[in-house]
């Protein structure tokens, strides 16, 4: 066994990231003589399988070579046809996983199915890499929810505005560039109605060099408050706009959104607000994976508060704003008591030209004792 092979595989995995969703990132190369003689990936959701992909790529016969792969193969028939037996039709010798695939499905079948072909399998290099790559769709593909990551700009004092609401730009131009490709890795960007209104934001994928993307948006507006003129529900992507409301939504109004193309999700209201554990639900229904919330701070605290966020990350400028009527990251929300704080592990920090971000896992929920 080589890492750097791995290492290789695991490279060529994160070139589907933003579009296999909810498929896992998938990469392989296949190996002899010391040489990798194939390489391929995942490239989009319904596309083929890295395995296949990287035996369609090969440069010469692959019969007893070494194929590395970073997620179990499949021996079930979905979308595509088993990817083992594809490796045992190839001639393949040894197959080297660098973890288990979670779904129970697949959990332990692909490997049985290889040994009972008599390849020989070996499980677990580079494993913590490859469950990192694909923490959303670990998440997902056993809770049936999506991943939740909060990620908000902040000043050195906590604040994200300013006390008339000022916040363009806290986070400076290379921030902004970096937020919009994590944006890329979640299947939908979301935000509270309140930042619609203040704000009128695309919520689009803009990436250097790219042509503009979007994925799902989505709206928490429980009383139907939403700008009609809003660019969500007027642009060319009005149709992956989602706005998750409840029964406090005026006819006249849910007809109107309907009418532009966007989808409604009716769920329960809790203490006049969309219950947001119940919309987490209804966007797993939907096959969406994870849900990138930009804000604003009242949909923030929610969400903690609805012990729905998995992960957040912080951007914090080298700025002072002051003042108590400045709005903070967590709104007006807030637990009674420090031990009822959320907990958090740091699992990076990226400094920025002039700005820091932070990147850190919620390792325990809120408490609300």
């Amino acid at each position: 066994m080589n890492e750097k092979y791995m290492n290789e595989a695991i490279a060529l995995a994160k070139l589907g990231i933003g579009r296999t969703n909810p498929n896992p990132l998938v990469g392989c190369v296949i190996v002899k003589d010391d040489r990798i003689i194939a390489s391929g990936y995942h490239h989009c959701c319904g596309g083929v399988h890295a395995e296949v992909d990287a035996l369609m790529n090969a440069s010469e016969d692959v019969s007893d070579a070494t194929m590395y792969v970073t997620l179990e193969p499949c021996s079930h028939h979905g979308r595509q046809p088993p990817c083992c037996e594809a490796i045992v039709r190839a001639n393949i010798k040894k197959v080297v996983i660098a973890t288990l695939d979670p779904n129970p499905i697949v959990h332990g079948n692909g490997v049985a199915y290889l040994l009972n072909q008599g390849i020989d399998v070996n499980i677990g290099l580079c494993e913590d890499d490859a469950i990192k790559m694909n923490s959303k769709f670990n998440h997902y593909i056993t809770k049936k929810t999506p991943y939740v990551l909060i990620k908000a700009a902040i000043t050195l004092d906590g604040k994200i505005a300013t006390k008339t609401g000022d916040s363009k730009w806290i986070s400076s131009p290379d921030s902004l560039e970096y937020v919009h490709q994590l944006r890329n890795e979640y299947a939908s960007i979301a935000v509270g109605v309140n930042t619609v209104i203040v704000d009128n934001p695309s919520l689009t994928i803009r990436i250097k060099d790219q042509e503009e993307r979007c994925h799902k948006r989505i709206i928490f507006d429980s009383r139907g408050r939403i700008p009609l003129h809003s660019k969500v529900l007027n642009d060319a992507f009005a149709k992956q706009t989602i706005v998750i409301t409840t029964s406090l939504m005026p006819d006249d109004i849910k007809e109107a959104i309907l009418q532009r193309g966007a989808q409604i999700i009716k769920v329960k209201d809790r203490d006049g607000h969309v219950d947001l554990a119940e919309a987490m639900k209804e966007l797993g229904e939907l096959s969406i994976d994870s849900c990138f919330i930009e804000g604003g701070g009242e949909i923030i605290a929610s969400a903690f508060m609805a012990n729905i966020v998995n992960e957040v990350g912080i951007c914090i400028a080298p700025k002072l704003i002051g003042g108590h009527l400045a709005k903070g990251f967590m709104g007006e929300i807030g637990v009674e008591k420090l031990s009822s704080a959320v907990q958090l592990e740091f699992t990076g920090f990226k400094p920025m030209k002039k700005d820091l971000i932070i990147h850190a896992k919620v390792v325990s929920k809120c408490s609300q004792d």
